[in-house]
């Protein structure tokens, strides 16, 4: 069984779930969407040097009939390895991504979730830290993040929910229906 809602500003201001007693969310305009599902099996992986995150995480999830799951991931990211770091312009869309590039190895921690599309490829949305001496950056890993000599992903399947990435024609994002 799937549960699913819709918070708003009418539900808080009713007390639900307790929400209503957050003070800070009270006339914020809040609407979210949810739903409840269940863990499922966890899975331990070690990435190899060269391995591209997304593309393999993905690839696992495929072959290993995961559906949906969150993710923790920590390592090294390759030179070359490209990160989403922002849209060029966040006031109206079209949202033009600005990438950065690594200019050599960096070490990484990152957190993602990873759900089908509408056409039931797992797309893994992963955003990583990456830092090297005294600079760092963060950004999605969706261009192309090279593992540098391992990666260590904890994948923690959801069982229990429809959850998709749904593509949504104003903003050109495949956005999360729970």
């Amino acid at each position: 069984m799937t549960v699913t809602g819709r918070i708003c500003d009418d539900a808080l201001n009713s007390g639900f779930a307790g929400i209503a007693q957050q003070p800070w969310l009270r006339g914020k305009g809040i609407s979210m969407k949810y739903s409840e599902a269940r863990p499922g099996r966890v899975f331990v992986i070690r990435l190899e040097h060269g391995e591209i995150l997304h593309e393999t995480i993905e690839t696992f999830a495929r072959i290993n009939d995961v559906k949906a799951a969150t993710l923790i991931a920590l390592g090294g990211a390759d030179k070359g390895s490209r990160l989403v770091v922002g849209p060029e312009h966040g006031e109206s869309p079209p949202f033009n991504p600005m990438c950065h590039i690594l200019d050599d190895a960096h070490e990484i921690a990152g957190v993602g979730t990873l759900f089908p599309d509408e056409d039931g490829n797992p797309v893994l949305h992963m955003h990583i830290a990456a830092g090297r001496g005294e600079s760092a950056v963060a950004g999605c890993v969706r261009e192309g993040v090279k593992i540098w000599q391992v990666g260590e992903v904890i994948l923690q399947e959801i069982v229990g929910t429809a959850a998709l990435r749904r593509h949504d024609p104003g903003s050109g994002f495949q956005l999360l229906e729970p």
